[in-house]
């Protein structure tokens, strides 16, 4: 299966109002492998940039003065990303935008979703971690991820993340999987050690006063974190 992590930059955040795409990243992957290809594109957007879309990504009007539109690029962008499962976080603002762009180029262009298939990676977190924080930083932190190079929003960037991101947060299944298969080969060639019946009991030692005060601590902490879905205060 050949997949594209997809990241764009913008103007500002409602393309309805004018607002254009100043930047595309894209790294593909094969079979889940990173195969080292990428896409990536700067765009003039003949318009100036929000004060507040300059404070995420850094892009100024003076730099993106002698760059390509989008018209001098969609053709080298949809030959890269055509046929792909796109993987986006938060993929309605991205594929807006896309949409929006192709639209202006020509008026009846096929939409970017009938093109590519569209895997929204916010959406697929919200399941995964209902009640929890699931920005990029935020997954980032939770599937140790390293991305303290990331000091401003970058559409590259964000994608080679997303990109470590997205296969540490599917990958759980599979690697169980391995592992259990792993396991059972070592338990066929292994020599069945079976525990006596004559042991003697095995001795209890309960949680001091401190210590369960401590888990309880512990138990708010995390009920706190995920917005009230700590399961072992359901018990």
């Amino acid at each position: 299966m050949r997949q594209i992590v997809l990241d764009t930059e913008t103007t500002g955040l409602e393309p309805a109002q004018g607002h254009r795409i100043i930047e595309i990243g894209c790294v593909e992957m094969d079979n889940r492998r990173l195969t080292g290809n990428h896409y990536h594109q700067y765009i003039q957007p003949d318009r100036d940039i929000d004060d507040g879309a300059i404070e995420v990504h850094g892009i100024s009007n003076e730099f993106l003065a002698d760059k390509p539109r989008f018209e001098d690029i969609v053709d080298d962008f949809l030959r890269f990303v055509k046929g792909a499962e796109l993987i986006i976080h938060n993929a309605p603002f991205d594929v807006g935008f896309i949409n929006h762009e192709l639209q202006r180029y020509e008026k009846d262009h096929p939409s970017i979703d009938t093109i590519c298939t569209i895997v929204d990676t916010l959406a697929l977190a919200r399941e995964m971690h209902p009640g929890q924080k699931n920005n990029l930083d935020a997954l980032c932190k939770r599937y140790d991820v390293d991305n303290s190079h990331r000091e401003l929003h970058g559409a590259l960037l964000d994608a080679e993340i997303l990109a470590d991101v997205y296969l540490r947060m599917t990958g759980g299944q599979e690697a169980l999987f391995v592992e259990s298969q792993q396991q059972a080969v070592e338990v066929g060639h292994s020599e069945i050690i079976r525990i006596s019946g004559n042991r003697p009991a095995l001795k209890v030692v309960y949680a001091n006063q401190a210590e369960v005060e401590a888990h309880e601590k512990r138990l708010q902490a995390i009920q706190q974190a995920s917005g009230g879905q700590c399961v072992w205060l359901k018990q």
